[in-house]
């Protein structure tokens, strides 16, 4: 999804909430930025990366970080995601470590919590601030969990998956989500209220 469509995205999302009787669904649906609700508990595979990097894993900011969505940081996005969906072959933990959670920096394998890691430090050496790259836990819909990368921008929250291979704005994958990394700690994980119509959408598309 380009910038332009972005923001045509927001138009659409401004024409459907006007309209009497579909303001509710437009809203569930289309909204940009996810809603949070509270510290919960972080992953078992992300407690044991902690452990290892602890640098990593600490408070980062006072305050909420949202990166202007220009047309260069645009491609940074673009870019990081599709260098690493093709520079990692996906494998799981279990295959590569014989565990069921092990997070680490990918070489060449890795799950999908790898690929998140991996994208995450890509753009943090670009400059990109730790507060606005969210590793994210989500449930699939055929009941699977997974994890993506959140990116906290002005234009909404997007989302860099090793099984999509563009760069959209969270509401508009079909996962349910789950939590993500608190934007102030990155050692802390805040629930995610995710209220969209999973059904609506799927008619939508």
């Amino acid at each position: 999804m380009s910038i332009n469509k972005l923001v045509r995205l927001g138009a659409i999302i401004t024409i459907l909430t006007s309209v009497p009787g579909v303001s509710f669904a437009a809203e569930q649906l289309f909204t940009p930025f996810m809603a949070t609700a509270g510290l919960t508990s972080r992953p078992v595979g992300h407690h044991e990366f902690c452990k290892r990097h602890r640098s990593e894993c600490r408070a980062n900011t006072s305050e909420a970080t949202r990166v202007r969505l220009t047309s260069a940081h645009w491609a940074e996005l673009v870019e990081v995601n599709n260098a690493v969906n093709h520079a990692i072959t996906p494998v799981t933990d279990s295959e590569l470590f014989g565990q069921e959670e092990h997070w680490v920096y990918p070489e060449t394998m890795g799950d999908c919590e790898d690929f998140v890691l991996l994208k995450r430090r890509e753009l943090i050496k670009r400059g990109w601030p730790v507060g606005a790259l969210l590793v994210t836990v989500v449930t699939q819909s055929n009941g699977d969990g997974h994890a993506v990368l959140t990116v906290l921008t002005d234009r909404g929250d997007l989302v860099l998956d090793n099984l999509e291979p563009q760069v959209v704005v969270w509401s508009q994958t079909d996962y349910r989500y789950v939590k993500r990394q608190s934007e102030r700690d990155a050692g802390k994980w805040v629930a995610i209220d995710d209220n969209r119509m999973h059904s609506v959408g799927s008619l939508a598309r």
